[in-house]
């Protein structure tokens, strides 16, 4: 579910004093994003595309892969016309379980303390 190499790679790249900062930046970003799809869903493949466009890419940054492959998967859809075909539901569920997940092993994992 999560990519902790990618998540080494990434506070490798960053530097391990602004890490934490950044990882903070993102969570808030798809928050944001992820609770506006469960306020105001999009209801159209031109409006929902770009959305998990963006949760795709933040969720491959944060090594979210479960999350970022099925954004990845809703997002051809989306392009493709079939936006009914997408499972906001399990979307919202997998950033959940993602993010709890983060959160409770990134200790043991790198210096993000949450």
């Amino acid at each position: 579910m999560i990519d902790w190499d990618q998540i080494k790679q990434l506070e490798e790249d960053i530097g391990a004093e602004d890490f934490g900062d950044v990882v903070v930046l993102f969570i808030e970003e798809v928050d944001e994003a992820v609770n506006q799809l469960k306020e105001n869903p999009p209801q159209d493949a031109a409006h929902l595309g770009p959305a998990l466009h963006f949760l795709k890419g933040s969720a491959y940054n944060l090594g979210f892969n479960s999350f970022a492959k099925y954004c990845s998967e809703g997002e051809v859809m989306a392009d493709n016309g079939q936006a009914d075909c997408i499972d906001l539901e399990k979307v919202i569920r997998l950033y959940a379980q993602s993010k709890a997940k983060f959160m409770q092993e990134a200790p043991q994992h790198c210096s993000f303390q949450p």
